[in-house]
């Protein structure tokens, strides 16, 4: 069906269209069709409407050819298209894409309105729900759940919007689960703002190997790793709750990966507390070796700000600054980097944790039996080779600073690395330098 509508039909006649979509086969009469953009093909419940020279938008409503129609949607997309999934239940049997087209929206009626079921997804249909290569993307106000894979995969992509989107799996946590909810990798401006993740095996809200990114107002519950950061070059991560994940927040650089440490990451003003779920995630995957009880963990990251943040009731640590040795797994990248610099922790506010610790921290602990484990942990491992008169440059030390009553630990592993036991102490003097604070991140167009 086709429909264009120009701008001398009043305002009345787009409410009624609104409410053809939803069953109505009938068409309305086409005003002006010799610039009308063909719409999908269906049984009259994909309708695309445009008002002179605004966005087409192809509106679907569920059925047993919405998925027919979706696709075909996301193929006939041009610049500027809305793609508008109705309110109610899709069943979708296999994966979604969307490839080569710039600026395109997939929208639903709400988060809680229009959910994307991929239950029944075929195998060998492919293992992700939605998966996109699209410059100035956004998807908005949608739940996706119960996809093999990962939920919504964008790669490659400029200028790409998550708002107001629900990832999860409805049998809870499991290994089986998809490993990412959403999960944007080799990206550039990216905004993820009023999302829910739940129940990933990995990370519910990933962003990886990308630059420029702002993650903020989300939640993250019952994932292994409720918001990761991972390999990525200018990151803020503020106002989210991350609770009764294996790990909150994990701001990560790993060998191995096209784009090598990540840095310039501030993480402010979040609530992270109580992630002590039992680690699910499949085994080998790096998040299987962080231990549950994890508030916040930097790995071999650079360049890292932690302030204004709650947190409290984790129950191995509420903030770690480790090496990538403390994952105890050996590496072969010559380009990798794989100590922390440059981390400042300040005016944080932390509690009730590390009574119960897990994986490393408990082996170290138990030996000491000392409980709790201190509120912010400290492998103590540095890069010998920066070493100026037994210290690290200025530019290059950890500053952790202003915690009120926060108490601190410097595990020194290096000498358990190197065959002796670990150097424990609670000495927070040389960690007491200042920091300039970093700069914000900044996104065109976005506030």
């Amino acid at each position: 069906m086709n429909l264009v509508l120009n701008t001398q039909l009043s305002v009345c006649l787009l409410a009624i269209v609104a409410s053809v979509f939803t069953g109505c086969d009938k068409a309305l009469p086409v005003a002006d069709s010799s610039s009308a953009k063909p719409a999908v093909e269906a049984s009259g419940k994909a309708i695309t409407v445009a008002i002179d020279d605004s966005p087409y938008v192809t509106v679907i409503g569920p059925g047993p050819d919405a998925q027919t129609q979706a696709q075909e949607a996301l193929i006939t997309a041009e610049s500027g298209d809305i793609i508008e999934f109705a309110e109610g239940t899709f069943e979708i049997t296999s994966t979604l894409s969307l490839d080569g087209f710039s600026n395109i929206t997939i929208r639903g009626a709400g988060m809680d309105k229009t959910i994307l079921d991929f239950t029944g997804q075929q195998k060998g249909s492919g293992g992700e729900g939605l998966i996109v290569k699209s410059d100035k993307f956004t998807i908005e106000d949608l739940t996706i759940q119960n996809t093999p894979g990962d939920s919504i995969k964008v790669t490659d992509s400029q200028g790409v919007t998550f708002r107001r989107i629900r990832t999860w799996w409805s049998n809870g946590p499991d290994e089986k689960n998809g490993a990412y909810g959403i999960y944007p990798v080799m990206c550039s401006d990216v905004l993820i703002e009023h999302c829910v993740a739940e129940c990933a095996s990995d990370a519910g809200i990933y962003v990886g190997q990308t630059k420029r990114v702002i993650i903020r107002h989300n939640r993250a519950e019952r994932n292994v790793a409720g918001i990761e950061i991972e390999n990525t070059i200018g990151a803020d991560a503020y106002e989210n709750e991350a609770t009764n994940n294996t790990a909150g927040i994990l701001i990560f650089s790993l060998p191995g990966l096209q784009q090598k440490n990540g840095s310039h990451t501030r993480v402010f003003n979040n609530q992270l507390y109580d992630n002590n779920h039992v680690n699910f995630a499949h085994e080998g995957a790096m998040v299987a070796t962080v231990p549950a009880g994890t508030g916040l963990m930097i790995m071999a990251n650079d360049y890292v700000e932690v302030f204004g943040n709650n947190i409290h009731g984790n129950q191995t640590a509420n903030c770690a600054i480790v090496s990538f040795f403390a994952a105890e797994r050996k590496f072969d990248d010559p380009l990798y980097d794989p100590y922390p610099e440059a981390i400042h922790i300040h005016d944080n506010r932390f509690s009730k944790g590390g009574e119960n610790p897990e994986g490393l921290f408990a082996r170290i602990f138990a030996d000491s039996k000392s409980l709790p484990v201190p509120d912010i942990v400290t492998d103590g491992v540095v890069n010998q080779e920066k070493m100026v008169e037994g210290e690290l440059p200025d530019e290059l030390a950890t500053s952790i600073v202003n915690n009120g009553e926060a108490t601190f630990v410097n595990l020194g592993l290096a000498a358990m690395f190197e065959g002796g036991s670990p150097q424990i102490s609670n000495d927070i003097s040389a960690f007491l330098g200042k920091r300039e604070p970093l700069p914000p991140v900044t996104i065109p167009g976005v506030k």
